[in-house]
Formats: structure tokens, C-alpha cells, sequence
């Protein structure tokens, strides 16, 4: 090669993506030869599945752990609960048509209708999803996650949502992402979606499942194992023999929880049970196998022996505060939820259906079931197991999230629930003083029949067995597909569709109050209460009432008197802040308020992408200990605020009240600081 330009466009262009890194700029010509041979030999090393999929995708950027790539999205999905606000986003963008493979819009978060809000959004969402080109499902049809792993997930496809469960779909081996609305808006119009390349941890599964332990108890051990934090910017990649005992429908369950884990997302092979699983939905041409090289590399490889793992519990208020069922003895139960996008499939219900049949349900319980699609429903109602649900006094509820996100079936005062949902934050079920634990459909099933806690291996009888359907009866009816002839279509806005706020460009300096001083393990339903509140969701000015509520019901009212001071709101925050939903209200809101940065300990993923999309200072202390310096009311400043972000990010703030400084840093990359530059991705505009 003549000269270094060459060899980097060669390098660049010609070899694998993967490798770009290896590129060294100032070796000598003489030494080209010998890079190549290297890059060459490293082009034959084993890939795991996730380097597999991302360099298919990769736009920008390398694939090494810790660098921000961007990639290309084939298939997005929204809820009603944040779609809203991603379509009035993506309207922003004027551009005609969506540019993915497919973009689906669901109605399955907020289905009860007191008031008109609920119904006003669902109209907006149907047609606006007509006039650019989306599909649109009904509500009734289902929960997002299982209708799109049974009519729409494909192998090796990527996809993003704005509900932060969207990993479920890995276990139909796919890329599947959680995010914000806006950042969906924006793979809709066509542009990249950029996350911190992954570290990918792998989970290898040995043994056999006993009687009585199902998919919950293995996503449990994991969170046992993992925790709730401390797994940003990781993916779990399941393999081992274990895995081939396992149905899609229970790999979705470990693979939609892991978002309690915090990771990006899971994944899990395709082989010979994706290929029965898309089989029974009449999608054979969806099928392709996809598996890890013998000699992948992993950051790190955990295995779990499935033959020892026993009936698990999440205590409250987490999901990684794991025990025994058996050790819960004696614990009287008020309230069983079967259900929700995690254990509300076939099989999980049928399992229910079989362990209950020619039983009641105990006076002391009660007991409610939301299949997770009409097809499921269809399928149980088929084969009489609907029957027997009713009959052992089953309430049945519509295939939608319902108590899941807490605007249904909320428990009693000081009341035990049994959920086979994915969370169990406080208050979220809509009691703040009830205690919710989540479980198994075989530990639900042991408790609907006794009352208490009970480990289902001590009912006194067989472990019911259940065959998948060789054929699922499909029946798309309630799918409305974009009519590609209608040239004219009106987007219907009820009141209840508010103007889309925006942020104002970055202030040089930042003199603000810390208006809230909030602990670790913040979730986004501490920041913006979900339930009943989110009928409010696309009236940002109103839904931003309830700001913390659940911490501190002033909040709202104290930080808008700040901002109207002409002051900036600050919160201060443990670690961990920002865990739980993909919900973009959680910065929006508080940008509405007048907060322009949050100083944390540490970020979760969703929410940190969610602040620096809507203009809002994600700030981590250096150094941890100066988060116990500082008070609620504390007057902070931090100077030459756009020449820091421009460079290395890292600020000395000022305590005004104290008199006291230290240093906090904003580790965003190039792109990054463009969007916080503006005041938002909004403010930049539509490039790719």
C-alpha cells in the first residue's frame, strides 16, 4: 500500500467491521503486511451470537465493548402508555412514511376507560398509525410483546420498543432493545439507533428443569445472581444443553425479565424449538438457525446447573430480593395475578388450568387471570380450559397489561399479592402499603388453592404436563394494516393530545436547586407514578403534577416555583437511578419542571438516554462520598457549562450554601453532546 490513507480505507472498507479497531495509524508501511495477517487470523475467531446480529446491523462506530455504534432497526414497536407521545415525535420529524420492515403501534397499557383520555389516545394512535404507514393492533387483541413473538419477531432482525420489556423477543434470537419513545420515533423515520456496544455475558444452562420449577424460577436465580444494578450496557446470552429443553414461550419469560437486570437485553439461540414454535404460528419462512461459533468469547460465563433450582420468590419491593418459596411459609395471601407480558402464555395458563381443575379457589384469595393475547384465549377457550378456570373461580380479565402496570385489580391495605408479573416496585400495584411478590404460575396456582404460600411441590399431586398445539388457530382480525391507497388521512386529536414540549438550549451556566435528594434504586415509577396517572400521559404539563409523588407529593409545586424564579431544578440521587420502564415521562416531566441535570451516583441505560434526549444533565460524582454533602435546597452551580461538555465533560460544581466544591463528569459521547448542546434530539433535527 503507497501510503497510511490507503491501508485505512482498506482496512475501513474492505475487511469485517468488527476489526476497524486494530487499525494502527502510525505504524510504518513496512508493518502493514503483518497487521493485515493478524486482522486476518482474527477474522477467523468464533463470534457469539450478539457480534453475529450487531455487525449485520452496524452503521457506526466499532464493535468493541464500551464505544457507542449505532445500527439499523428493522421492526420497532409501541404501547398506548408512551406511543403517544413517540408519534407526536415522530410527526415532528415530517417525514411521510415509516422506513422500517415494519413498525407496530398496541393498545394494551391503558384499556380502562374513565374518561375520555384513554379513548381520545387510542383514536390518535389508530390514525396516525393509517396515515404513515404502521400497523395497529387493537385493543384486546393482546399484550405487545407476546402478539409480536407470535405474529411479527424474526430471527436475526433487530427491533426497538418503547416499553422497556421489548427484550422478550430475544428468545426468538433477536436484537431486541428497550428505549424511549423518541429514540423509536427516530428509528421510524429511517435513522440509526446508537447504544454503548456490549459486553456479552454468557448464561450456560445444563441439567433439566424438575417438576414444579418453570422459566420464572431460572429468570429469578438470575436476578439471585445479578442483582438489580451493576449490568448496564451488557447483554445475557443463554446457550448450554439446557437451552434445548426449553419452548419460546419460556424463553420469553427469562429473556423479558432480564430488563431487571438492567442489561440491554437477552438473547437466546434459534434452533430446533424457534423453528416449532414459528411452525405452529404458519411462519415457517420466518426461520433461519442461528447459533454462537464453538470458540465465541465472552466477557464472562456463568453456568446454572437447572436440575437444582427450586420454586423462587421476589420479595418486596424488588425483583432481585430472591427466597425459597419454602421458606415463606405461614405467609397468608390475599390476591393472586396470573399473567402479564411474562408468564401469560399457553402454557403457562393451561399449567394453571391443570393443577385447578375440579378445585375452588380459597375464601381468603383473590384470584385474577389476564391471558396475554386473543389467541391464547382462543386457544384455552378451544381446549376447555377456560372452563375449568372459570369454574374454580378464576376472574377473568381482558388480554392486556391491567394490573401488571397497576391501573387494575390494585391489592388491599397492608395486603399479600402473588403476581406472575415482572415487577413488584413499591406502589406500583396501586397500594402503597401492600406487599407484592413475584412468582411462578405453578407457586400462583399452589397459593390460589391454599391460601397461603406454598411450595407447589408439596401439593400431593403429578406435575400436570403440557404439549404446545402443533397448530395455533390465527386470527388477525383485530391487526389493522396501513391501506396503502388512502392518500388523505386525519389525525384525530381529542383534548386530551397535548403540544409536544421541547427544551431550551443549554444554559452556559447552571444555578439551580437541588429540589429533591432521592436514595438508590430509584425506579421511573418513583419519578412518574404509573396506574391511574397515566391516563394523563399525553398532557405533559398535567401528568407533570405527580413528579415524585409517592416520594414527595410537593415536588411538582416547589419545582415549578423554582423555574418560574428563573432558577434550574436539580436532583440529586444514589446509584442506580432510573431503573425500571422505558417510560420518556420520567425526563420529560421533569423537564417540563425546569430540572436541567440530574447528579447521580449511577445511571440505568433507558433513563439515561431518556435525560440527554430531552436536554437534561446526566451528572455522576466522581467521587461517590460527596453525594452525603449535600442537602434538598442546596444552592449547586457549575460554570462554562457548554465549552465542558465540548471537551473532557468534567465539571467542578460549586455548593453556593456550604461553600464547598467538587467534581462531577458527563461522560456522553460526540453525538451525545450535539443533542445536550441543543437542548435536545428534537432540537437537532432529523439526520442520520
Amino acid at each position: 500500500m503507497r501510503n497510511d490513507s490507503e491501508a485505512r480505507f482498506f482496512i475501513k472498507f474492505v475487511l469485517p467491521v468488527d476489526y476497524q479497531f486494530c487499525l494502527l495509524y502510525k505504524c510504518a508501511a513496512n508493518k502493514y503486511l503483518i497487521i493485515l495477517m493478524l486482522l486476518i487470523k482474527g477474522n477467523n475467531m468464533g463470534k457469539n451470537l450478539v457480534e453475529k446480529i450487531l455487525s449485520r446491523h452496524l452503521v457506526s462506530g466499532n464493535l468493541v465493548p464500551g464505544e457507542e455504534i449505532g445500527i439499523s432497526i428493522d421492526q420497532t414497536l409501541t404501547q398506548d402508555a408512551t406511543g403517544t407521545m413517540a408519534y407526536l415525535q415522530f410527526e415532528a420529524m415530517h417525514v411521510p412514511k415509516v422506513k422500517t420492515d415494519i413498525s407496530v403501534s398496541y393498545v394494551d397499557h391503558n384499556t380502562i376507560q374513565i374518561g375520555f383520555e384513554n379513548a381520545d389516545d387510542h383514536l390518535y394512535l389508530q390514525s396516525v398509525a393509517q396515515k404513515y404507514g404502521i400497523v395497529f393492533s387493537r385493543a384486546g387483541n393482546g399484550i405487545c410483546h407476546q402478539i409480536h413473538l407470535e405474529r411479527f419477531g424474526k430471527p436475526g432482525k433487530t427491533l426497538i420498543g418503547s416499553d422497556s420489556h421489548t427484550p422478550t423477543c430475544g428468545a426468538l434470537s433477536m436484537i431486541a432493545i428497550g428505549a424511549g419513545g423518541l429514540d423509536v420515533a427516530m428509528a421510524m423515520a429511517g435513522n440509526s439507533f446508537y447504544l454503548v456496544c456490549p459486553r456479552v455475558i454468557r448464561i450456560n444452562l445444563s441439567g433439566k428443569l424438575r417438576p414444579w420449577v418453570s422459566a420464572k424460577d431460572i429468570i429469578l436465580k438470575v436476578l439471585e445472581i445479578f442483582s438489580t444494578k451493576g449490568n448496564v450496557n451488557t447483554v445475557f446470552e443463554y446457550g448450554g444443553k439446557g437451552v434445548e429443553h426449553l419452548s419460546v414461550p419460556e424463553r420469553a419469560t427469562i429473556a423479558n425479565m432480564g430488563a431487571e437486570c438492567g442489561v440491554t437485553t437477552s438473547i437466546f439461540p434459534s434452533d430446533k424449538m424457534t423453528r416449532l414454535f414459528l411452525r405452529s404460528q404458519k411462519r415457517d419462512r420466518d426461520f433461519i438457525e442461528l447459533k454462537a461459533d464453538k470458540d465465541a468469547k465472552y466477557a464472562r460465563v456463568v453456568n446454572i446447573d437447572l436440575s437444582k433450582i427450586e420454586p423462587l420468590t421476589a420479595k418486596p419491593h424488588s425483583p432481585d430480593a430472591i427466597s425459597t418459596v419454602r421458606k415463606m411459609k405461614k405467609i397468608n395471601v390475599h390476591q393472586v395475578c396470573l399473567g402479564s407480558c411474562t408468564n401469560s402464555s399457553y402454557k403457562d395458563l393451561v399449567t394453571v388450568a391443570k393443577i385447578l381443575k375440579g378445585k375452588t379457589v380459597h375464601p381468603s384469595v383473590s384470584f385474577i387471570l389476564a391471558p396475554g393475547s386473543r389467541q391464547v384465549l382462543n386457544e384455552l377457550a378451544k381446549g376447555g380450559y377456560l372452563t375449568d378456570l372459570i369454574s374454580s373461580g378464576a376472574r377473568i380479565m381482558e388480554c392486556a397489561c391491567g394490573f401488571c402496570i397497576g391501573n387494575s385489580q390494585s391489592p388491599s391495605s397492608t395486603g399479600v399479592s402473588l403476581r406472575t408479573s415482572n415487577r413488584n416496585f413499591l406502589g406500583r400495584s396501586g397500594t402503597l402499603d401492600a406487599n407484592v411478590y413475584l412468582v411462578s404460575p405453578e407457586t400462583a396456582a399452589a397459593a390460589v388453592m391454599t391460601g397461603q404460600f406454598t411450595d407447589p411441590r408439596d401439593l400431593k399431586m403429578r406435575y400436570p404436563k403440557v404439549t404446545l398445539p402443533r397448530k395455533f388457530s390465527i386470527d388477525d382480525s383485530m391487526i389493522i394494516w396501513p391501506d396503502k391507497k388512502k392518500k388523505d388521512v386525519d389525525v384525530i386529536r381529542g383534548p386530551n393530545i397535548g403540544v409536544l414540549p421541547r427544551s431550551p438550549e443549554l444554559c452556559d451556566t447552571i444555578h439551580g436547586r437541588v429540589t429533591i435528594k432521592v436514595g438508590d434504586k430509584i425506579t421511573t415509577d418513583h419519578i412518574i407514578p404509573a396506574g391511574a396517572r397515566m391516563k394523563y400521559r399525553s398532557n405533559i404539563p398535567k401528568y407533570s403534577e405527580f413528579v415524585f409523588e409517592n416520594i414527595d407529593a410537593t415536588f411538582a409545586r416547589r419545582a415549578m416555583s423554582v423555574r418560574q424564579d428563573g432558577k434550574q431544578n436539580i436532583i440529586v440521587a444514589g446509584s442506580s437511578y432510573g431503573q425500571g420502564s422505558s417510560r420518556e415521562h420520567a425526563a420529560l416531566c421533569p423537564m417540563f419542571l425546569g430540572v436541567r441535570a440530574v447528579l447521580a451516583k449511577s445511571f440505568e441505560r433507558i433513563h439515561a438516554a431518556n435525560l440527554i434526549n430531552f436536554g437534561i444533565l446526566p451528572l455522576a460524582f466522581s467521587v461517590e462520598s460527596d453525594y452525603e454533602r449535600i442537602d434538598q435546597d442546596d444552592e449547586l452551580e457549575i460554570n462554562d457549562t457548554k465549552r465542558i461538555i465540548a471537551g473532557d465533560g468534567r465539571f467542578l460544581m460549586r455548593n453556593k450554601t456550604k461553600g464547598t466544591a467538587f467534581y462531577v463528569t458527563c461522560n456522553l459521547s460526540e453525538r451525545q453532546k450535539q443533542i445536550i448542546l441543543a437542548g435536545g434530539a428534537l432540537n437537532v433535527g432529523n439526520t442520520k
